[in-house]
Parts: structure tokens; C-alpha cells; sequence
């Protein structure tokens, strides 16, 4: 979620050190045209996972495909349910993914205007990690205890403190806002799935419903990336960026711009979730069994002490294998998805500066060095995140997700592998579109894994401790000076470490499920291919 956070602060250079069109370097790598064959696989694999693809296949195939959607419990009754409910999830989770994304690009810079030095800078970084480490570790317990929905509307609350103390030139003020955000974070990438998996067991509906709720989640986050990159930037140019109120450490318009739109966005994801959304709660098993009279808000405030979440947590993922493998390759993949939003940059342009032609023409013009089309490379990026996410709607129903997952580590292992080895930009870049599909699959993938193998009562709880290694990840890549070649090969390794874990959990799943799974996995088999 932050890919414009560190890697593009050139993005809002002042116009008169922005090279002319007319002048612009040769590169050796077309990216515009490698958007265009980007933009058209995805167009394929979302027409291809498609209700209007499936409606001409049934057409074609009759009863055939009716039976096996029979099958898998998917009836029009399921469809209604199942719409409504991802409608209202997605008005929630959206707000609150665009709130996220148009601050990204605008943090580094607006810091940078404020006059801090790189290092000054790299510590307010560390400060939010290190905050949704600490934090996080324990508020999705409490999330779990008091609910849900009302999480969400703390999240926005919180979230929103921490874009109003962007206004203010104060190192102080900002280390705070840094804080803010590290625990709204937190909350982001645990609360809304776990009311999400809630919501889909309280309207019993069947588990196929719940991978496609992850995959257009995704594939929306991605479109809803891209449009917030495009209002943020013209945001950024209503207003310049001046002291206000008579204040001279208080400042409007400009670079805070995209942090009042983000703040709007909060105030809606939280009206919205107290309008639409049912409140849920991590409840046991045993929680429904007689005591019909009481509500479920009593059962749940009776439950537990609201500390006791992260002790529960920190036993069932010690004592699970199953969650404690899933926790450890989510932060591997997760980890490696982080440094690569660090490094993309220096490597592209590492590329870009040792280019002959490139460096010729620069020192023709007398300027110091390549800029990269940065609009266009992450618009690419996530096209190729989105195509990923369609072709999980198409492989979801010929393969188990555990499987699924095995492909997707090696395949990522892979492409840091092909981006660290490169010999040109070219390769570099492909190399980096094939882990972004890689992460297109990934979000529905481990989404749906996590919802079958952590348990309801201790949810939120444990996917805010399945952070924890990921922001040590974080903060060590923040830290440790390494080259970009080295930080790929790093990737590479970690995702062949999860590739491995994630066939012992497959392993151990198979076994767990017995005959069951092997019925699926054979009636896959027999479908052939489409």
C-alpha cells in the first residue's frame, strides 16, 4: 500500500527541474508499450473470469456446469446474498483503501518541503512501522473483544488525527501523527477482513463466495490506487502550500491537500460502516450453544477480558503449525512486497543512468541525470495486479488455494530472481511485472487460506501478530544499507523460504482434510480444462 511512499518523491520535482517533452531521453526500455500489453491481458482475463464468459459457457456446456455450481452451493439465493453483502463491504473497505493510497505519494515530499533531512525522514518511517509493530500486536485482540465495526470507525477516527497533524511543520507533531498511523494501519489490514469472514459465516454462505469477495477486493484496491494517484495530483495544484490561520507552523494547500481529501474519505468509511455494516465479534464455537436469551453483544462483552486477546492469540499460533506456517510465509511474501516498493526506483534508474544513449543526451542538455515515466510504471504495476486477481477467479475453482499458492512463492522467488540478475531495464521490469501479478493472486489467496485456518474468536488478534515480523522486515530493509541487486536477491530468498513452508502447510492441510480433500482435488482432475 505504499508504492509512491519512499519510491517516488521525484514525482512532485518543481516544473522547472522536470525535463521537456521535447527533450526527453531515449531509454532502452518502452514502457508506454509494455503498459499497452499489460492493459490488454488483464482486458482477457477479466472478460474471461466474468459472469458474462461463465453465462456463454453454461449456454453452451447445458446442465454440465449448473450441476457442479449446484455442487460448490452456488444458487441464485447465495448470489443475492452474497452481492449484497459485498456491496456494502466494498463501500467500506474502498473509502478506507483510498484514504490509504492518496496519502502515499505525498509523505516523503511533504516532509521534505517542511525541511527535514533524509535521515529525520527515515526516522518518522521507522516510527510508523515500529508503531504498528508494537501496537498492532495487541489492538486487534481488543478489535476482537469489542468488535469489528466499531474497530473500523476507531480506524478512521485515528487515522484522521494522524492526516490532521500533517498541517504542521513540527517534528514533534509529525512523530505523533507517525504513531497514529502505524496503529491505524493495524487496524486496516486486520479488521475489515475479519468482519469480512464474520459476515460471510453469519449469512451461511458457502466458501466459494468468500474467495471471490478477496479477489474483487482486490482487483477494486487496485482501480481504486490508480484513481486516487490521479485526484491527488490534481489536488496538489488547487492550492500552494502556505502557513495559515496567522500560524507560521500551520500549513494549508499543496502537498497537505491529499491529506484533507484522505480525511474526507475516513469521515465517510466511518459513517458508512455505522450505516451499513452488522457488528460481529471474534465468538467461540461454543458461544451460540444454549443462552439464546442473551444478545450477542452481552455473550460477547462476557467472553474475555479485552487483554486477554494477544495472550490467546500468541498460544494458538504457537501451539497451531497451521497458523504459525500461514503467519511466517503472509510476513516472507509480505516482507519482500515492502522492499520491493523501496528499491523498484534505484534499480529502474540505475538502469536508465548507465544507458549510453541515455547518458549522452543528458550530458548534451547539461542535466545531472534519467527520470523514469512514473505515472506509467505504476500504472502498469497495477493492471498486472489486477490481471493477477482475475486469473485467481479463474483458477479458484480448478485448484485448491493451498496449491495455488505454492505456484504463486515460486513464481515470485523467480522474478526477484530475473530482476536481481538483469542485465538491462528491460528484463529488470518484467522481471518486476511478474511479481506484481504475483501479488494480484497473492491478497485472494492468503485471504482465503487464513479464513479457513485462524480461528473466528482470535482473529484480528492474530493477523495483527502476523505483522510483526513483517515490520521487523520493514524496518531492517529501512535500515540496512544494502544495494538494490542485494535487496532482490534478499527477496528472492524469501520467497523461496515461503515456497517451501508453503508445501509443508499444503501437506499438512491434505492430511488434515483426508479423503475430503482428495475428492475435490480429483473431481478438479476430471473437469479438464475449459
Amino acid at each position: 500500500h505504499i508504492f509512491f511512499r519512499l519510491s517516488l518523491p521525484s514525482l512532485s520535482l518543481p516544473s522547472s527541474s522536470c525535463p521537456r517533452a521535447t527533450t526527453a531521453p531515449p531509454t532502452m526500455t518502452d514502457y508506454t508499450l509494455i503498459f499497452g500489453a499489460a492493459l490488454l491481458l488483464n482486458v482477457i482475463l477479466t472478460f474471461r473470469s466474468s459472469d458474462m464468459y461463465k453465462k456463454v459457457v453454461a449456454s453452451k456446456n447445458g446442465n454440465q456446469n449448473q450441476n457442479n455450481q449446484q455442487e460448490e452451493g452456488i444458487t441464485k439465493d447465495n448470489d443475492t446474498k452474497h452481492t449484497a453483502l459485498l456491496k456494502k463491504y466494498l463501500l467500506v473497505y474502498l473509502l478506507a483503501t483510498f484514504s490509504d493510497w492518496i496519502q502515499g505519494p505525498y509523505v516523503y515530499e511533504l516532509y521534505s518541503s517542511y525541511g527535514y533531512s533524509p535521515s529525520e525522514i527515515a526516522q518518522l518511517f521507522v516510527a510508523g512501522f515500529g508503531s504498528s509493530m508494537i501496537f498492532g500486536s495487541f489492538v486487534g485482540g481488543i478489535a476482537d473483544w469489542g468488535g469489528r465495526r466499531m474497530f473500523v470507525m476507531v480506524f478512521a477516527i485515528t487515522y484522521a488525527a494522524s492526516c490532521v497533524t500533517k498541517h504542521f511543520n513540527n517534528y514533534g507533531v509529525l512523530m505523533l501523527g507517525r504513531l497514529l498511523g502505524g496503529i491505524a494501519t493495524s487496524l486496516l489490514f486486520s479488521v475489515f477482513e475479519a468482519w469480512l469472514i464474520r459476515a460471510h459465516s453469519d449469512a451461511e454462505l458457502p466458501k466459494a463466495y468468500l474467495s471471490k469477495s478477496f479477489s474483487w477486493a482486490q482487483y477494486a484496491n487496485s482501480c481504486i490506487a490508480i484513481l486516487s494517484g490521479l485526484v491527488g495530483q490534481e489536488a496538489c495544484k488547487l492550492i500552494t502550500l502556505q502557513p495559515a490561520l496567522g500560524m507560521s507552523q500551520f500549513y494549508i494547500g499543496g502537498l497537505v491537500s491529499p491529506f484533507d481529501l484522505s480525511m474526507l474519505a475516513l469521515i465517510c468509511c466511518g459513517l458508512a460502516a455505522s450505516t451499513l455494516w452488522e457488528e460481529n465479534y471474534g465468538e467461540t464455537a461454543t458461544e451460540d450453544d444454549g443462552n439464546d436469551d442473551k444478545s450477542r453483544e452481552e455473550k460477547s462483552k462476557g467472553r474475555a477480558k479485552w487483554y486477554d486477546g494477544l495472550r490467546h492469540a500468541w498460544t494458538a499460533t504457537i501451539q497451531n503449525k497451521d497458523i504459525l506456517l500461514c503467519g511466517i510465509i503472509s510476513s516472507l511474501f509480505e516482507g519482500s512486497m515492502y522492499v520491493f516498493v523501496f528499491m523498484w526506483t534505484p534499480m529502474l534508474k540505475g538502469f536508465l543512468e548507465t544507458d549510453g544513449a541515455a547518458a549522452a543526451n543528458h550530458r548534451r542538455l547539461g542535466e545531472g541525470g534519467a527520470d523514469l515515466p512514473f505515472g506509467v510504471i505504476f500504472a502498469t504495476f497495477m493492471v498486472c495486479c489486477m490481471a493477477g486477481s482475475s486469473l485467481f477467479s479463474i483458477l479458484v475453482s480448478k485448484m485448491g488455494v493451498e496449491t495455488m499458492g505454492i505456484a504463486v512463492f515460486g513464481v515470485g522467488s523467480f522474478a526477484m530472481t530475473i530482476v536481481s540478475s538483469s542485465a538491462n531495464g528491460t528484463m529488470a521490469f518484467l522481471g518486476m511485472l511478474l511479481f506484481e501479478f504475483c501479488v494480484g493472486l497473492y491478497f485472494p489467496i492468503m485471504g482465503t487460506m487464513k479464513g479457513g485456518i485462524v480461528p473466528e474468536d482470535k482473529r484480528a488478534a492474530i493477523y495483527n501478530l502476523f505483522r510483526i515480523p513483517l515490520n521487523f522486515i520493514v524496518v531492517f530493509s529501512l535500515l540496512k544499507e544494502m544495494t538494490p541487486t542485494n535487496k532482490f536477491i534478499l527477496n528472492a530468498l524469501m520467497l523461496f523460504v515461503a515456497t517451501i513452508l508453503q508445501l509443508v502447510l499444503t501437506k499438512r492441510r491434505r492430511e488434515s482434510t483426508g479423503a475430503s480433500y482428495q475428492r475435490v482435488e480429483q473431481s478438479t482432475e476430471s473437469e479438464g480444462v475449459v
